[in-house]
């Protein structure tokens, strides 16, 4: 997959490399894992696991992400240091 691609050959570290930023988006707009997941119309518990890398995130997620908070996918997955 693209993602992990990405991932694996810039850092090493895998899929946590996009985690961190998923989770500093939230955190930036001030929303829980729970108003986040009901804001996406998702599970909580589906959520909390990709952001804590219990789960690998599929590509629709990312891209969905990258739409509610107006960056690029780039940007979440660290490619591009700028929200847009």
């Amino acid at each position: 997959m693209y993602w992990s691609i990405i991932a694996s050959s810039e850092r090493g570290e895998g899929w946590r490399l996009y985690y961190r930023r998923i989770r500093d988006l939230r955190e930036d707009a001030d929303l829980t894992q729970a108003k986040l997941a009901e804001k996406l119309g998702m599970h909580k518990t589906t959520y909390t696991n990709y952001e804590q890398g219990k789960r690998e995130p599929p590509f629709s997620f990312i891209i969905r992400l990258a739409e509610f908070y107006g960056v690029t996918c780039d940007y979440i997955a660290e490619r591009d240091k700028r929200a847009k």
